[in-house]
């Protein structure tokens, strides 16, 4: 078990990668610290864990609510009296975030409090436990979209997110270094998530997506979470302030 004797934090666990890294990380041997704001399907993914040999605890919170995140991290701490691992996974993408030039002011913000704020507030009351522990790792699901522009889906607010997410990792990285608390962040590529359910009702959208992908196909929600136990775990001890892309090639096409 490559998580043995650890504690992890994994935001957004109600759906797709989180609930994945949830069930990945408990069969790996680690004590699940689960968050969403979305208490029905978290409780979901709790009974899964569980039904699995797992061990996860479930705090419903919303990661942009100091309160919330305070209250998680709290609550996790006290049932197992350290944390180890944070995994900012939470995000949104709304189908209604488009071009700069049409973008509603409430679509960009709502946006940037999830994504950007979301994953400052988790990481602020987080690591100073991985600090207490003797260090830990902090991984951070950025995207492709930091990186480079798109002309099939222009979603600037989500886009700025996550390149938002890049440019924290390398800070957090570097200040917390000192104190063996490593920060990553990994960049996916079209991922097969409830978060692209509504642009692939789009047949053509759909078909473009596959389209620039040299390996073929969609990513799957195992692809982006085997790489993140991968950050998690002591195997790579080494790596920190790193931006890992995961994208079946679509970068480098």
């Amino acid at each position: 078990m490559r998580l043995r004797n650890k504690v992890a934090l994994i935001t957004g666990v109600a759906s797709g990668m989180g609930r994945q890294a949830a069930l990945t990380f408990a069969r790996e041997g680690a004590k699940v610290i689960g968050c969403d704001v979305n208490e029905a399907a978290g409780t979901t993914t709790l009974d899964a864990v569980r039904r699995a040999g797992g061990e996860m605890l479930f705090v419903r919170g919303d990661v942009s609510v100091e309160t919330d995140v305070a209250a998680v991290v709290r609550r996790g701490v006290e049932r197992y009296a350290k944390l180890d691992i944070l995994y900012n996974n939470a995000g949104i993408g709304p189908p209604e975030d488009g071009l700069a030039t049409e973008l509603a002011l409430e679509v960009f913000e709502r946006v940037m409090r999830i994504n950007v704020t979301g994953t400052f507030l988790c990481s602020k009351h987080a690591i100073p436990h991985l600090v207490r522990a003797g260090g830990g790792s902090v991984v951070n699901v950025a995207s492709i979209a930091a990186l480079q522009g798109s002309e099939v889906l222009p979603a600037t607010a989500y886009g700025t997110s996550k390149a938002a997410v890049v440019g924290l990792t390398k800070r957090l990285a570097v200040q917390f270094a000192r104190h063996k608390v490593r920060v990553n962040a990994v960049c996916p590529g079209p991922i097969d998530t409830p978060i692209l359910d509504p642009y692939f009702e789009d047949a053509e959208v759909k078909r473009r997506f596959h389209e620039r992908i040299p390996i073929g196909r969609i990513g799957t929600p195992d692809d982006v979470v085997n790489l993140c136990l991968y950050l998690a775990s002591d195997e790579s001890s080494f790596v920190t302030g790193s931006v890992i892309v995961i994208d079946g090639g679509v970068t480098s096409k």
